[in-house]
């Protein structure tokens, strides 16, 4: 057999019929479904007098809609009727086909992407489906996992299948160590302003070198989280050590012995040695550097202390033309430092940086100190089981005493699907991964970059950089 990469390996056990040079029929192990994407789905399936073929291999969870106020969750209230109707649709949906569901209230409710590892329900070399494109989260793991749309709900709650495009192969390699005061949200924002928005679109991408071999298992899943950002359809890290670790101790369905026979499998999931990838991008983890967007796509980036670009330098009247709109919605002038900018509010949460060890490193940032004066501040965490571990850690108790508003669990101000969005022209350092116009709340001015920064634009009341404040590592 020819040489493979790890992304076809991972298609080719899971394909059950070749349908042209372009598709295949893919089996998914594990489907995962929110309040927003299903709806559709389910009636058609009522329409047709089908049933879900294999419902334990379904999920559910209401994720996007959640309010995150700091009352219990046994007590949390959607408020919003259009809202508290699809939480209402995806729990009778879910009754009704015997699917399991982390509802409104449930107390390990999270982000979806969140809970979904941590109850141990990814595991390399599993093909893992769900309405939401940063499904390739699960691809730190060794796991395809990829978003689909609201259309492919229905086939494969039906069959279990999916009629799937092949991807090309992209390798993207990264040497070193990371600089001190940076982290793999900087790397990831450094490869994206490098390769841009669509710089892997129609791509699976699997990351590899010595700097991602050192990154822990949720630092890669924030890595993978964002390769979408960049247009990947799907990320993958080959499965190690770290990984096995972080899933033997999630994975309580698999026994002794059935992990044994498991892990026999996924050392073998690797890309060959001479296997070939259509593009290859390389990186040095010393280029990396505290990055902070400035504009209205992820791939908008600078260094905290480089100017915003200037729309007369660009190369070509449209790009010239991008730049200056999306300086306009954000209110920055051309070629001006973003470093000391105020901001308004800060937020560090979402299934990009919502897991412990963001929290720990916010908290470790702000520790001893107080939110700026000028500033609304808040820390929601991705799950219920993140939020109790920041608890007993006192990580919770940091931020209270700092001024952050300690929320309950969700996507919260990811998104504005919630209570929790932004007024017009309110700017945010935020741990999120988009910077849409408007995906924070309609005029909304957000600028991605990492916890330890998003805390310490919290504590001076501008985006400042993280490098030049102390403890940052405390």
């Amino acid at each position: 057999m020819s040489p493979r990469t790890l992304y076809r390996k991972l298609v080719d056990s899971h394909t059950v019929a070749q349908l042209d040079q372009q598709h295949v029929l893919l089996y998914a192990d594990l489907h995962i479904m929110n309040e927003y994407t299903s709806p559709q789905a389910f009636s058609s399936l009522r329409e047709k007098n089908r049933t879900v073929l294999r419902p334990q291999l379904q999920l559910a969870v209401v994720s996007h809609i959640i309010p995150t106020h700091p009352v219990s969750v046994a007590n949390r209230v959607i408020l919003d009727p259009a809202s508290a109707l699809q939480a209402s649709n995806l729990k009778r949906n879910s009754r009704e086909f015997g699917i399991k569901l982390f509802d409104t209230n449930h107390e390990e409710q999270g982000i979806e992407h969140i809970i979904a590892p941590e109850h141990g329900w990814i595991r390399p070399g599993m093909v893992v489906l769900c309405g939401d494109s940063h499904t390739t989260t699960y691809g730190a793991l060794g796991a395809l996992g990829f978003g689909v749309g609201t259309s492919e709900v229905e086939h494969i709650l039906a069959t279990q299948t999916l009629v799937y495009r092949l991807a090309q192969d992209m390798r993207i390699k990264v040497d070193g160590a990371l600089p001190a005061g940076t982290s793999v949200k900087d790397l990831v924002l450094l490869i994206i302003a490098r390769i841009g928005a669509q710089g892997a679109r129609g791509y699976a991408v699997e990351f590899c070198g010595t700097t991602i071999v050192g990154l822990s298992a949720e630092a890669r899943m924030t890595l993978c989280n964002m390769a979408v950002e960049a247009g990947a359809r799907a990320a993958l890290i080959r499965p190690d050590q770290i990984t096995y670790d972080y899933i033997r101790q999630r994975a309580h369905a698999l026994d002794t012995e059935k992990f044994q026979q498991a892990l026999g499998d996924w050392q073998q999931l690797y890309s060959d040695e001479d296997a070939v990838f259509d593009a290859e991008h390389v990186f040095a983890a010393q280029e990396v550097a505290p990055f902070v967007t400035w504009g209205t796509s992820p791939d908008q980036a600078i260094v905290v202390n480089e100017l915003t670009p200037d729309p007369s330098q660009a190369v070509g009247q449209h790009a010239g033309a991008t730049i200056a709109q999306a300086l306009q919605y954000m209110g920055l002038p051309a070629a001006a430092p973003i470093l000391g900018l105020p901001i308004d509010r800060v937020f560090i949460g979402s299934c990009t940086n919502g897991r412990i060890e963001d929290l720990r490193i916010a908290a470790g940032m702000i520790k001893g100190r107080k939110v700026a004066s000028t500033v609304r501040a808040m820390v929601v965490p991705g799950s219920g089981e993140v939020r109790r571990q920041a608890e007993q850690e006192g990580l919770a108790d940091i931020f209270i005493a700092a001024g952050f508003e300690w929320r309950q669990p969700g996507c919260s101000m990811c998104l504005a699907m919630n209570d929790d969005v932004l007024a017009p022209g309110e700017r945010c350092a935020s741990t999120t991964n988009r910077n849409f116009e408007g995906r924070q709340g309609r005029g909304g001015r957000t600028h991605l970059m990492s916890p330890a920064m998003a805390a310490a634009a919290a504590i001076t009341g501008c985006i400042s950089d993280v490098r030049t404040l102390e403890n940052q590592h405390a």
